[in-house]
């Protein structure tokens, strides 16, 4: 048999817990939402708890993780889920395709509910690799107007890459927890009833275990190639961000040198005016300057020296305080 409970009551697990014997530490992490991955083994079943994440991409919680427990018995599986997924319905499909080719058990159920769930990872990753390669290409080749959008693009992948990697992270120790104690699940509690079994061999409860490891090392493969490829996205990214941050650097530098080009242009031309305008000033100050019409050349001119002394003195007064504070 297989149940498949959605959103359970503190009553529900109560009514779970008295009929299967189920442990209490295994009742208060369903009932808590554990949210780390794990295995565990007790007296009469084993029970995994395995994250997976919305799916629906127009959804405001898309890749927002949500956990699975599945407790599984010698003679069935029990799962937990508290958001609707569509995991339980591809596996029963699933059952539905291959019942006349596979031996159906509880471990098998389990398995096939922890390949689906890794399955789902394929196309969000398919998605980020689409995505990774477009900005791998085009992050040079950007004109001024486009960067902002760049970096908003390789902000939001990198964010989806390490969602993606947080997910993945723990599975391969739980399906490692799986492949390791799976023999010795076998030989303490075989799947098949006693009273079947051949009493003086043991192929019937090592074939079993044999194929279900198999089954356990695929999903192992899976795992560990998505996580690789994700490692690889991160790597793509950084290195886009930092020719990103290059070309911005370069882009500055060639403004940059463009100002120094008008500030150098202004300046000469400053360096025209400003001898002129010196000696407008001198000559246009409100005293008798040398060479004014109708001037006596006897008549002195202290007030007109008097001020060129006061602007020499005024000059070498700013030059020493600069030159003291470092300023010039």
């Amino acid at each position: 048999y297989w149940l498949d409970i959605l959103d359970p009551s503190d009553f529900d697990m109560q009514i779970l817990s008295k009929h299967f014997h189920i442990h209490p530490l295994t009742i208060e992490d369903i009932s808590t939402e554990e949210i780390r991955e794990k295995y565990e083994v007790f007296r009469h079943y084993y029970f995994v708890c395995f994250r997976t994440f919305d799916q629906d991409y127009n959804s405001g919680s898309y890749l927002q993780p949500a956990s699975m427990y599945s407790v599984v018995l010698r003679d069935g599986i029990i799962t937990f889920h508290f958001r609707p997924t569509n995991h339980h319905l591809n596996v029963l499909r699933r059952v539905e395709q291959l019942q006349s080719h596979i031996t159906l058990t509880p471990d098998w159920i389990n398995y096939a509910l922890l390949d689906d769930i890794t399955d789902s990872f394929a196309s969000p990753i398919q998605t980020i690799e689409y995505e990774v390669d477009s900005i791998d290409e085009l992050v040079l080749l950007l004109r001024e107007n486009e960067t902002t959008d760049m970096l908003r693009r390789i902000g939001s992948c990198r964010k989806n890459v390490m969602a993606m990697s947080r997910l993945l992270a723990n599975k391969a120790d739980v399906v490692r927890g799986l492949m390791k104690r799976f023999d010795e699940r076998y030989a303490v509690a075989p799947l098949i009833p006693s009273s079947i079994a051949a009493p003086t061999t043991t192929a019937p409860s090592t074939a079993p275990s044999d194929e279900m490891l198999l089954y356990l090392g695929d999903i192992l493969d899976h795992v560990l190639t998505m996580l690789q490829s994700l490692s690889g996205y991160e790597k793509v990214l950084d290195r886009s961000h930092s020719n990103y941050l290059a070309q911005i650097s370069l882009e500055i530098n060639q403004l940059s040198n463009k100002t120094n080009e008008v500030v150098g242009t202004l300046t000469f031309f400053a360096s025209l005016i400003v001898p002129m305008t010196f000696i407008t000033g001198l000559w246009g100050m409100n005293v008798h300057v040398p060479g004014q019409p109708g001037q006596d050349p006897d008549e002195p001119l202290n007030w007109w020296w008097g001020l060129i002394g006061f602007m020499i003195l005024y000059c070498a007064i700013a030059v020493a305080f600069g030159k003291r504070y470092g300023l010039i």
